[in-house]
């Protein structure tokens, strides 16, 4: 009887070992937030790509794989080679993030420059995630902005509404007409078309110098038929 006890103790006492030990062996999760990654991007990179760009012009910051709903806060500091003190801080703000830990920043610009990006959230592991980043617009490059075409060196930008000027040529302001006798409208005073008039004048001043020309040498034909016929009939009565 004791024998068949003591497997039946062992089984018991094995079980409930497990039970206590089963939490313990179970692999703890990550801190909240820190299974996620940020990124810098240019401003013309796609938000769902997860390359960083360290070398931009205009950009934005970029969050993948954190936590649903995650909030974090995120400052950009001064770092080297620009006109700010290393640590003074340009930019900041607040996201919170979607239900697949995913949220972007909007476009931003910063003078040229080296800086450093801090991202903070709740249950960070140690430190803020970070990253270095500098920036570097082409000189007589400005950032687009939204809805405008990109400006080339040395042109001025287009402004909504307006057409692109042609070298050479000055802007047509809102509600202004080309000028006359201006390619843009050829048909206007001042073109060929004046000459065509001006050589129609001249056509009927040489047919009107014409017509008594011929008058006269009408009249000169009378003239004659009258005197030849003046002489025959004086001859006739003085031979009568």
């Amino acid at each position: 009887m004791r024998r068949t006890l003591i497997p039946a103790c062992a089984v018991v006492a094995a079980l409930s070992a497990t039970a206590l030990l089963a939490p313990t062996a179970a692999a703890t999760p990550k801190p909240k937030g820190d299974n996620g990654t940020v990124k810098i991007h240019d401003s013309k990179t796609g938000e769902e790509l997860r390359q960083n760009e360290p070398k931009v012009c205009e950009f934005y910051v970029d969050a993948f794989g954190f936590d649903a709903g995650q909030k974090v806060t995120w400052h950009i500091e001064a770092w080297a080679n620009n006109d700010q003190d290393k640590g003074t801080t340009v930019k900041d703000g607040i996201l919170v993030l979607d239900a697949d830990g995913h949220e972007r920043t909007a476009d931003m610009t910063l003078p040229d420059g080296q800086y450093k990006l801090f991202w903070n959230f709740e249950g960070e592991n140690g430190r803020a995630k970070h990253k270095v980043f500098k920036t570097d617009c082409e000189p007589g490059e400005e950032p687009t902005k939204p809805g405008e075409e990109p400006t080339k060196p040395g042109e001025e930008p287009t402004k909504p509404g307006e057409e692109p000027t042609k070298p050479g040529e000055e802007p047509t302001k809102p509600g202004e007409e080309p000028t006359p006798g201006s390619s843009e409208n050829p048909g206007a005073p001042g073109d060929k078309g004046d000459q065509g008039g001006k050589d129609a004048e001249g056509d009927l001043a040489e047919t009107g110098s014409s017509a008594p020309v011929g008058i006269i040498a009408a009249v000169a034909v009378v003239l004659a038929g009258v005197g030849g016929f003046l002489v025959t009939r004086r001859r006739k009565a003085a031979q009568g």
